[in-house]
């Protein structure tokens, strides 16, 4: 069929398909652990935090990912940092980064001469640009996630029930909470180039957030979460090519619609008894076995 055969014959949106979907995938995979343990503003801080890092990269000359890992680790150590010295809460000290992050990367790009395209560059990405280099890093940045995600596994399932029980049970919730904080910026660091830092959180929140309703293992939210990212690259760049619309925003725009669409087919599957999304049902002290790396 013309509609989706003629897209294909350009390279750069079979690349876009590649890359959008293993983006999917990988925040897929990191987001379900973001939406199990609530951590969705820390999500969106650090795809927001990035921006200065990237602004610097940008106007220096330097690859865009190396400013964004840099930015992506001064976050995540000045939010521990605020905390573990502070009385602060780890909220109000994710929102002080957040907004110090953000206006500082809008103040740097400012400086340059073409302000307009820069901004909307790096908030709301290109993935029709995706070329051979990122593909190769989107793709690396998947297998080390899993590879961390099956390492971690038992220390984030324990995480999720009480921290203070994963302590007890000498699982370091301490090193796990770090590792995930490290996963989530690894996600929006690799992503950012497909669908831009302002929404490479609906890739990370919104299809694990739409696989809960349905599903209670973690295996089955990243599996369910990652196929429902995909579904909204492809319809989401199909709808671009074919309407003349921004692909970032139209692939970011299907994910939240998954999750509606998700709430409102749950009560024809679902009892009204289990309205919230329940624990990982794996047990802290179970083998690895629900881990995508294993699959």
């Amino acid at each position: 069929m013309p509609f989706f055969t003629d897209p294909l014959e350009a390279s750069f949106f079979a690349r876009a398909l590649v890359g959008g979907s293993l983006a999917a995938v990988l925040c897929a995979c990191v987001g379900t652990w973001v939406v199990l343990r609530g951590m969705a503003f820390l999500g969106e801080a650090l795809a927001h935090g990035i921006l200065p890092g990237v602004a610097v990269s940008v106007l220096l000359g330097f690859p865009p990912v190396a400013g964004a890992a840099v930015s992506a680790g001064v976050m995540a150590i000045g939010v521990r940092t605020l905390t573990k010295r502070t009385r602060l809460s780890n909220d109000t000290a994710i929102g002080i980064l957040f907004v110090g992050m953000l206006a500082l990367g809008i103040a740097i790009v400012s400086k340059s001469g073409s302000f307009a395209v820069d901004v909307t560059a790096m908030l709301f990405g290109d993935v029709l640009a995706i070329g051979p280099a990122e593909l190769w890093l989107i793709g690396a940045a998947l297998a080390l996630a899993l590879a961390v995600l099956a390492l971690f596994h038992r220390s984030f399932t324990a995480l999720a029930f009480d921290e203070r029980k994963a302590l007890t049970l000498g699982l370091y919730p301490e090193r796990a909470g770090l590792a995930l904080i490290a996963l989530v910026a690894l996600a929006v660091i690799a992503s950012y180039q497909a669908i831009g830092t302002l929404l490479v959180t609906a890739l990370l929140l919104a299809p694990p957030a739409a696989a809960s309703l349905s599903r209670k293992s973690v295996v089955g939210i990243m599996t369910l979460g990652s196929a429902i990212g995909i579904a909204a690259v492809v319809a989401g760049l199909y709808a671009s090519w074919h309407l003349a619309i921004a692909a970032g925003p139209a692939i970011a725009l299907a994910a939240v619609l998954a999750v509606a669409l998700a709430a409102a087919l749950r009560p024809r599957r679902r009892s009204a008894s289990s309205e919230q999304p329940s624990p990982p049902s794996a047990a802290p002290a179970e083998s690895d076995q629900s881990c995508p790396a294993h699959a």
